[in-house]
């Protein structure tokens, strides 16, 4: 907080320091550095290459042994092809525990931690997890104790606070650079499930992802994790993960191996400039809840469909994924308190957060055959599936939850999240159901499908 009085002062005093400017009489009159802070912080920011061997199976053409007469021999045979890839990491824990990003690590067979002394550790994965786009590394030190970050509190951060970035961009080697915390809480852009990044105008490039995003007190307030651009270079505009996440999926990978994420059972929709009026608000904020799950924290702890949602532990939302990012970093078991709004008075609801369900049991087939699902993944719909599929709201029924490409049912263009309702006219409750639908061969296939609130019916020769 000092050091953002002094910021202010210094523009408020311009003005007057213009009239009498004076040569800076020392070294340290003349000079505004952040070397103290890097020097604090860069040897715990790691360069992170990954290397992985891809089989490619050759064309058609060179399947078929008249053509490949023609050709190199080599030429019909399956090649392998080495893949590498570049990113930054952060060290969190002095015994070698490094956090980058999932995106980074996925799908290698390698990973090798370069340390800013140039020290190189093979490094293993103590877990990932994908909703977050986060990925927990280990390095074996053989007992040497590594320099840290220490993990801040982004909820303590302002925009226009300064930031610094650190990464290896491009792979020319650790770099660092300078900005300012643009916005909070973006929940429109991001790889990640649980949304809401940290902006900055601080450089960050390909070859980034993983590092460090400080303040000036060299403490870790994110990860940074994309960025928005139409050239694949910087144009200003970078997003972190906050820190708050880092540490709520830190704790939860090195202590049980998987991040488990609490439940809410309800869903909603932001609060719009044409609604706000009639739901008796100042302005548009907060979530309408409109769906609650039977059974679920919300419905137990008291929340209705038709509540405004408006903040969580005392933190605003002001949209679905606001709400989700805050109720994920929370921890199963125990208590939140969200702000209501509740026909214009304000109010709280107070409810235990527990893991979501899996009732009924989700039965996942792959359908194979002649039919207008082959090539789709389909399950009992269930809370913890709902969860690990990234479905906001849990509709009970037989759901589309995967898709091969080039298959019948992508060719239809059915899409993750669709419920099959109807299979000639015959009701679809469970997978069972819908296995024995599909041994029929009719001459059309009539199906009734609901896909984001709105009922289809379809007729498909077979």
């Amino acid at each position: 907080m000092f050091k953002r009085l002094m910021l202010c002062l210094l523009v408020l005093t311009a003005p007057a320091a213009a009239s009498a400017q004076t040569v800076p009489q020392n070294r340290e009159q003349a000079q505004m550095s952040f070397s103290p802070v890097v020097k604090q912080v860069a040897p715990a920011v790691v360069n992170i290459y990954t290397r992985r061997v891809v089989r490619e199976q050759p064309s058609a053409l060179m399947a078929d042994p008249f053509f490949r007469q023609f050709f190199n021999r080599s030429q019909g045979v399956p090649q392998e092809r080495v893949e590498r890839s570049l990113g930054s990491g952060v060290i969190v824990r002095p015994d070698g525990v490094v956090v980058t990003n999932n995106h980074v690590i996925r799908n290698s067979q390698e990973i090798t931690v370069v340390l800013s002394d140039r020290r190189e550790f093979e490094a293993t994965i103590l877990g990932i997890d994908e909703r977050t786009d986060l990925a927990v590394l280990k390095i074996n030190t053989g007992g040497a104790q590594l320099p840290v970050l220490t993990l801040g509190d982004s909820d303590a951060l302002e925009v226009g606070d300064l930031v610094l970035a650190l990464g290896n961009p491009f792979g020319v080697g650790q770099t660092v650079t300078m900005g300012i915390v643009s916005a909070l809480a973006r929940t429109e852009v991001g790889l990640s499930d649980y949304r809401s990044f940290i902006q900055t105008d601080a450089a960050i490039n390909p070859g980034n992802s993983g590092g460090a995003l400080v303040d000036i007190q060299g403490r870790l307030i994110g990860i940074n994790s994309e960025i928005y651009s139409q050239t694949g270079s910087s144009v200003g505009i970078g997003f972190a993960i906050p820190s708050n996440m880092v540490k709520s999926v830190l704790g939860k990978i090195t202590s049980g191996g998987k991040a488990q994420r609490p439940w809410l059972g309800a869903s909603g929709q932001a609060v719009t400039a044409e609604m706000y009026q009639s739901l008796k608000l100042d302005r548009p904020m907060g979530v309408l809840i409109n769906g609650i799950t039977k059974s679920g924290p919300a419905e137990a702890g008291g929340l209705r469909v038709g509540d405004i949602v408006t903040g969580v532990n005392g933190k605003p939302v002001d949209d679905p994924e606001a709400m989700r990012f805050r109720i994920a970093m929370l921890t199963v078991g125990s208590t939140a308190e969200l702000s209501v709004m509740r026909g214009g008075q304000p109010t709280s609801v107070t409810l235990k957060l527990a893991s979501p369900p899996e009732t009924p049991a989700r039965d996942a087939w792959e359908v194979t055959g002649h039919n207008p699902f082959a090539g789709a993944k389909m399950a009992n719909m269930n809370p913890a599936l709902a969860d690990e599929v990234g479905l906001e709201s849990v509709e009970p029924g037989v759901t589309i939850i995967a898709l091969k490409p080039g298959t019948i049912a992508a060719r239809l263009q059915f899409q993750p999240g669709d419920i099959v309702l109807k299979v000639n006219r015959r009701p679809i409750a469970l997978v069972s159901d819908l296995k024995a639908a599909l041994d029929d061969k009719p001459q059309v296939w009539e199906l009734t499908i609901r896909r984001q609130g709105q009922t289809f019916n379809l007729s498909i020769d077979n």
